[in-house]
């Protein structure tokens, strides 16, 4: 009597066995997997490339105000022909250092801008004409630059006696001409070497002209940041 339950336990029990067999065997893969897994992900984090370490920016040379820009013009410039707001272009003297560093070399282009010309009149009265500097070529980087006004004048009584004053602050050029009988007398002086000074000369009608290579300096009102070279 007691063989009956035992032969209708038995199916149950390996029924039971057959079940978790098939589990074990559904779960192998995933667990030899997992290795496989960590192990790409280290061989991919040994593999990747480093970032490229980006050298810090060079630091702007800074040319403070005041300092001298010494230029020679390329063309002639003459208050009988010049007009306020004109350009004109000249090339750096010499070049120009900070702290012992080059900023901006000899022969930089230099654009300018005429502020102001008056014709002389016929028989009295003078001419003015005035230059400033406006811009600067450095190494193909166009810098705004403020300076100091070149202002020469010419100031005449009659037909018979004509004076030029050239200046950019700190004294300039004095030439007086006296002209009569046919023949000329030209007497001139040389009254201070400061900056913005430069010669010029007048016509017939007193009209003044820079011409072209007439050296000039002029100074910084405001300081300008140069990139430094590579």
């Amino acid at each position: 009597m007691n063989r009956r339950p035992l032969n209708l336990l038995l199916p149950a029990v390996l029924s039971g066995l057959l079940l978790v067999g098939c589990q074990k065997s559904a779960d192998q893969p995933a667990t030899s997997s997992t290795p496989a897994s960590g192990t790409d992900a280290s061989q991919s984090a040994q593999t990747q490339t480093p970032a490229p370490v980006v050298p810090p920016a060079p630091q702007p040379i800074v040319v403070p105000a005041r300092t001298a820009i010494p230029v020679v013009l390329d063309q002639s410039i003459s208050s009988k022909t010049a007009a306020a707001g004109q350009s004109f272009s000249a090339t750096l003297q010499a070049p120009i250092a900070v702290d012992g560093v080059v900023a901006i070399p000899k022969g930089a282009h230099v654009t300018g801008e005429i502020t102001d010309a008056k014709s002389a009149g016929r028989f009295k009265g003078g001419a003015t004409l005035g230059i400033t500097l406006t811009s600067i070529n450095v190494r193909g980087t166009e810098y705004k630059i403020d300076t100091t006004d070149h202002d020469s004048t010419s100031k005449g009584k009659g037909k018979r006696t004509a004076g030029m004053i050239g200046g950019g602050g700190a004294g300039g050029l004095l030439i007086g001409g006296l002209a009569g009988g046919g023949k000329g007398a030209l007497i001139g002086g040389l009254i201070g070497a400061g900056a913005g000074t430069a010669g010029s000369a007048f016509t017939g009608n007193r009209d003044i002209t820079l011409p072209a290579e007439t050296p000039v300096t002029f100074r910084l009102q405001q300081p300008i940041s140069i990139t430094p070279a590579p």
